[in-house]
């Protein structure tokens, strides 16, 4: 080799130790800049050539500058961020539902269900005050109340929920067309490259924003030999290198709420993690569930309590009285009326007093549900009930039934119903509604606390029903295998508390998970300055030496050129 030979070799090291400590100076600069990756300098010898009999190498060169990065590493941190960031949304949606129920608070639905079976417990006491009767009703007020207000905020966690569900269409859309530009801009910079470098600044952008979509939906990546990414949500792809699919909320008539569909198929998403899989479960089941059990109590609670109620009597009697529920049709059979609560069959009996003579008539009227003949519906009960000698009895032009004493002196109640017919249709009943949204105290007795039917055997003469009203919270139901409301509120709660329990031991897994594998991560791919450091002084001297052989070089030349 000649000594210009010698001097290109050398001048060859000195450039891949420049650029190394350039390498160098880029990672130590970015060591605290998010969703970088570490570079290196891939240095390889340079091709050996012939001198004489000998064979001499050429020196260094440099065969590219490329990410230190573990694919497979990468793509499962992305599903641990995706499991992450499910987990957080319920783990945050369970916490919000623990406040709402305030158990270990003093307005929580279990003190104002503890205050209201108190208060009826009152009037055992004193059975003649009106005041105190007034007092179980302001309280089952309170009650109803409560429950609604329960039932009100649940729902607006469901709406906020749904919006968020919207708002990330336009999150999504935008991660989806900035990674749709980097793989053509990736492409584009690495396509005439033969070196194999890697575009580093625009990878570690993609780096970024597969991340931040991971968040939001589980991918799975797929890099192609152009440099470019396959983004695939499940079995679809939301890019494929430079073409992208973008995607819109859909409104769901059925249920009411918007499921996120890919416009141009108009096929939903359906992640198997990340924030959207947690917002549809948060808001389906967490929530929903738990108004559909709010719901469910709320109904058992009305129904139960109001077939207990309805076949007592207050201090005083009604002169006239119309059902709260209307039917479907006034000729159907009433189990098949479309009444929110079905009653069965069996009978009830209607007690005019005369408040004249202090006399009570009582009449038996029979109520067929058992399927075969003769079905009662609404007319012919009405008919039977306006046979009752004293009482006038019509079905209104809303399907209602209304009673009414045809003289000043009579006022009628009613008395053993074993075919809850009384309870279904809403007469001589205390709570009012279906369900947690529409639950109330009947205007009826608000209006006239003397109403509270405390007495079982007639107008103001007992509080043999108070005694069943105010135990009504331990009450075993046959309907409820032998649960009381107390139990299935408890349950109901429980439910709540162990389901947050379990959401924050898999968010705290969760993220555990994904701590470990960032540790992982940051080992492979993160800047460590002490390592980049002493890097930097083995390439120094690399430099140093290749400098100093060069002026050996230029010596030995200018005492070649000097003979």
């Amino acid at each position: 080799m000649s000594l210009f030979g010698s001097i290109q070799m050398a001048g060859n090291s000195l450039r891949s130790n420049e650029i190394a400590l350039q390498v160098i100076g880029q990672n130590i600069a970015n060591a605290n800049t998010p969703g970088y990756i570490r570079e290196e300098v891939d240095l390889a010898t340079a091709p050996a050539q012939r001198k004489g009999g000998l064979i001499l190498g050429l020196g260094v060169r440099v065969r590219a500058v490329v990410q230190k990065i573990d694919l497979f590493l990468e793509q499962r941190l992305r599903g641990s961020v995706s499991d992450k960031a499910a987990a957080e949304t319920i783990e945050q949606t369970y916490s919000q539902l623990e406040g709402l129920l305030g158990e270990l608070g003093d307005t929580d639905l279990s003190t104002a269900m503890n205050n209201f079976f108190g208060s009826i417990a009152e009037i055992l006491n004193q059975p003649e005050s009106r005041s105190v009767r007034n007092l179980a009703v302001l309280q089952g007020q309170t009650l109803a109340q409560n429950i609604r207000r329960m039932a009100e905020r649940a729902q607006t966690l469901v709406d906020d929920l749904d919006k968020r569900v919207q708002g990330m269409v336009g999150d999504i859309n935008r991660l989806v067309s900035e990674i749709r530009t980097l793989n053509v801009r990736i492409a584009e910079t690495e396509g005439g490259n033969t070196s194999g470098s890697d575009a580093v600044g625009l990878r570690d952008q993609r780096q970024v924003a597969l991340e931040n979509l991971a968040k939001l939906i589980d991918i799975r990546v797929v890099e192609q030999p152009s440099g470019g990414v396959v983004v695939y949500s499940g079995g679809d792809f939301l890019v494929y290198e430079g073409v992208m699919r973008q995607v819109e909320p859909v409104l769901d008539l059925e249920t009411g709420k918007f499921f996120i569909h890919l416009s141009e198929t108009d096929s939903a998403l359906q992640p198997a993690s990340g924030q959207l899989k947690g917002l549809y479960e948060a808001r389906d089941d967490v929530l929903g569930g738990f108004l559909r059990d709010l719901d469910q109590f709320s109904a058992t609670l009305i129904f139960e309590f109001n077939k207990l109620f309805a076949s007592g009597q207050g201090l005083t009697g009604y002169s006239e009285l119309t059902s709260e529920y209307a039917v479907d049709g006034a000729n159907l059979p009433l189990d098949q009326a479309g009444l929110k609560f079905s009653p069965q069959n069996g009978s009830f009996q209607v007690l005019i007093y005369n408040q004249k003579t202090g006399l009570t008539q009582t009449t038996n009227i029979k109520v067929d549900l058992n399927g075969i003949d003769d079905e009662t519906d609404l007319k012919s009960l009405a008919a039977a009930l306006d046979a009752v000698d004293g009482l006038h009895a019509v079905v209104t032009s809303d399907k209602r039934l209304k009673l009414s004493v045809e003289s000043a002196d009579q006022q009628f109640s009613f008395a053993n119903d074993t075919s809850f017919v009384l309870a279904a249709l809403g007469l001589n009943t205390f709570f009012t509604g279906s369900s947690a949204r529409d639950i109330n105290v009947n205007r009826v007795v608000r209006s006239d606390p003397s109403l509270f039917a405390a007495s079982r055997g007639g107008i103001g003469a007992d509080t043999d029903t108070a005694v069943q009203l105010a135990a009504f919270l331990d009450r075993p139901l046959d309907t409820q295998r032998g649960d009381s409301i107390g139990v299935i509120y408890n349950r109901l709660a429980a439910n709540v508390t162990q389901g947050s329990t379990i959401a924050k031991a898999e968010a705290d897994g969760a993220r555990i998970f994904n701590l470990t594998l960032s540790g992982q991560k940051l080992a492979t791919s993160g800047v460590n300055v002490d390592e980049e450091a002493l890097k930097m002084i083995a390439y120094q001297r690399s430099y140093q030496a290749s400098a100093r052989y060069i002026s050996v070089l230029t010596q030995l030349f200018e005492i070649l050129v000097n003979i």
